[in-house]
């Protein structure tokens, strides 16, 4: 399997913007509220990178995910994570199959992992194995079987969902896999005005239905407009000092770091931050990064990149108090 090139790009500012309002436009036809929610996986995608959305079950998180491949009009795939689910049923396997000349030969049959939006359902209800499947897959969009490398397809990326850990019958992901994913974003339960219109839609006759908005070339458009987005020293420097203090031993860490933190971020938090900048500067119509737009995109870029010790978990201390701690201490210029 070849990749396919990459489309060259022809892509204004104006029309990213415009694809980007269609696209929640059409998302807000099916899923009530969470603007913040579809905001954050919108800039996943049009990174091409992961998102992991946690939440109680029933929220809508599938549905969103399912929503978008739609609208998006990408090739889908859902994979339901169980205790009982083998890695090979996610990257696929070699299978005996006979020849027309009566011999027999082992051929590769692709697993679901061979999509463009792969919606991993539940994903953390497996167990640690086969969530390190998609490992490679995430990092370096392949797939290795009987020592034979399969490329995937772009675009690719993986919009997981996981129950908290608190839940019954779930495993933490390993962190090297957490890392794999540019955003951790919470889903929370809707305010009663958006659970009423959520009945109205859901309990009615007429089903809430989405239209087509963009496709996977103009998604991967989007996509390179924002690499070639500049950023400026000092904006770079800001994200590059807000990762730096999140290290307990670090000179520049806050109070609440240094209290309740193990481990730190690592690189991939500074790329969440600079690439989730650089998109959330384009949705605004603007073709430069700003300090608030680092800023809007750190805590979900950080939270799950972030190993809060023992004082941390016995205390029920959030990342993402931390993260507001780290935000108000850090200053926009050293």
């Amino acid at each position: 399997m070849t990749a396919a090139p990459l489309p060259e790009l022809t892509l204004s500012v104006d029309e990213f913007r415009a694809t980007a309002e269609r696209i929640v436009t059409e998302v807000g036809r099916v899923i009530v509220g969470q603007a913040d929610v579809v905001r954050h996986v919108l800039i996943c995608v049009i990174a091409g990178r992961h998102a992991l959305l946690e939440g109680v079950p029933g929220l809508g998180k599938t549905m969103l995910i399912r929503t978008l491949a739609d609208i998006l009009d990408l090739r889908f795939s859902r994979i339901q994570f169980t205790p009982d689910l083998m890695p090979a049923d996610i990257t696929g396997t070699d299978i005996m199959q006979e020849a027309e000349d009566g011999h027999r030969q082992f051929v590769f049959q692709p697993g679901p992992i061979f999509a463009n939006l792969v919606l991993a359902d539940e994903i953390n209800r497996a167990t640690p194995k086969t969530q390190s499947a998609l490992l490679e897959a995430m990092q370096e969009n392949s797939v290795t079987a009987a020592n034979r490398t399969y490329r995937l397809e772009p675009p690719f990326f993986v919009l997981a969902t996981q129950n908290p850990l608190e839940m019954e019958g779930t495993y933490p992901l390993p962190e090297a896999q957490l890392d794999r994913f540019l955003f951790k974003i919470d889903v929370h339960f809707p305010s009663v005005e958006d659970l009423v219109n959520i009945l109205n839609r859901t309990t009615g006759a007429e089903p809430a239905a989405a239209q087509r908005a963009a496709d996977g070339p103009r998604i991967l458009q989007m996509g390179q407009l924002a690499l070639q987005t500049p950023i400026a020293s000092h904006v770079s420097e800001y994200a590059a000092r807000l990762v730096v203090a999140t290290h307990p031993e670090s000179p520049t860490a806050p109070e609440a770091v240094r209290r309740y933190v193990r481990y730190g971020s690592s690189p991939r938090g500074a790329q969440a931050l600079i690439l989730g900048g650089k998109i959330t500067a384009l949705l605004s119509g603007r073709y430069n990064v700003a300090f608030e737009d680092i800023r809007a995109v750190a805590p979900a870029a950080l939270r799950h990149r972030l190993l809060l010790n023992f004082e941390g978990l016995a205390e029920g201390v959030s990342t993402d108090r931390v993260i507001a701690d780290l935000l108000a201490s850090v200053p926009e210029r050293a």
